[in-house]
């Protein structure tokens, strides 16, 4: 498996896109899905990553959005067949590197409540829980996680 930064914009990758909007679309209502679409993960202030077989077929993605502040995960999805294998461990700790250099110090996330999975890793990989920042509102299907780094 490789982590590479690309951009978002190709066909392979849409359709991870995709597959991770029909997955949250199936568990939360729509008002309740705080995703980036394709113009906004275009933007210069987002690192985007995908994992890639040795084939060079897509496993799955993730982004960080720097900001002066913090660093954001978003659009993090990895494929069912990938999952277990370390992929999402891989693409975020490649987006947390990225965003160090870059001078992120803090990274912030939201996801849901009904993702154990993924709530399980973040907090393996020392996110904790924290209260809404940015421009969430506090919601009983959002979770929402930091992790301070030195």
């Amino acid at each position: 498996m490789q982590i590479a930064f690309e951009t978002p914009d190709q066909p392979d990758v849409h359709a991870l896109i995709a597959e991770l909007d029909s997955y949250l679309y199936s568990l939360y209502p729509a008002e309740n899905v705080y995703a980036l679409d394709l113009t906004s993960l275009l933007q210069p202030n987002v690192v985007f990553a995908v994992a890639r077989d040795a084939g060079g077929a897509a496993l799955g993605c993730a982004a960080v959005v720097v900001t002066p502040e913090y660093g954001e995960i978003k659009r993090m999805y990895v494929r069912p067949a990938a999952r277990g294998q370390g992929v999402a461990r891989r693409l975020i700790a490649s987006l947390e590197e990225q965003a160090r250099v870059q001078g992120c110090s803090a990274f912030m996330l939201e996801t849901g409540p009904t993702q154990p999975e993924a709530l399980a890793l973040y907090e393996r990989m020392g996110y904790r829980y924290r209260g809404a920042f940015g421009d969430y509102p506090e919601d009983p299907l959002s979770v929402f996680m930091q992790k301070d780094v030195v």
